[in-house]
């Protein structure tokens, strides 16, 4: 098992970016914001704990990519940013995402929380469950696993109409299995960066 540790000098020149831009959101950091800001360099910290690979097959060793760090991304013309009229984020549930209605609402009542507490700033707002059927998606039984699964592609289309407009994005949740195409055994989720939509299982 091989762990991936970084320096504090790493996390800094991964995170600290000299772009004037950046430097003045910075300074606006209230003093909460700054000591977390502070906690992400240290290597201890839980922020950016170890990277632990368990296998050759762990997806870090078998799909190697360039790395990036913040700056890198913060300039990446493809990017896309909330504006005013663009700053929410909807949540979609397709079918049941429990064996009862309680544990799927604590279920979206966990994921609304860590939705507000990781994209600070943007607001979350929670759709009406809509079941599988109102997709249209295709669907198939896996000859392996016996798992219903749904089309992944046609459940982006789904979440591009539905999308308001005002959202930065819409995410569809299903404990459904999705397949991308056929010749694929599953995938745990995909999105459209162009489009604003994605979609997890």
């Amino acid at each position: 098992m091989q762990i991936i540790r970084h320096s504090e000098q790493t996390l800094k020149t991964a995170l600290i970016s000299k772009n004037p831009v950046l430097v003045s959101q910075y300074e606006k950091l209230d003093a909460g914001e700054q000591r977390l800001m502070n906690e992400a360099f240290q290597p201890a910290s839980d922020l950016f704990g170890p990277i632990t690979l368990h296998s050759p097959s762990d997806w870090i060793t078998s799909h190697p990519e360039a790395p990036q760090d913040f700056e890198q991304f913060f300039s990446d013309p493809y990017r896309k940013t909330p504006s005013p009229d663009k700053c929410s984020i909807y949540i979609q549930s397709i079918g049941s995402l429990g064996n009862t209605r309680i544990i799927s609402e604590e279920y979206i009542k966990w994921l609304t929380g860590y939705c507000k507490a990781y994209f600070y700033g943007l607001r979350v707002k929670l759709l009406e469950p809509v079941p599988v059927s109102a997709t249209r998606c295709s669907f198939r039984v896996n000859e392996n696993t016996q798992n219903l699964q749904i089309h992944a592609g046609d459940i982006l289309k789904f979440l591009k109409k539905k999308k308001p407009e005002d959202a930065f994005c819409i995410v569809g949740i299903t404990m459904i299995d999705l397949y991308p195409r056929d010749s694929w055994n599953f995938v745990f989720g995909q999105a459209s960066l162009t489009d604003g939509t994605g979609e997890v299982d």
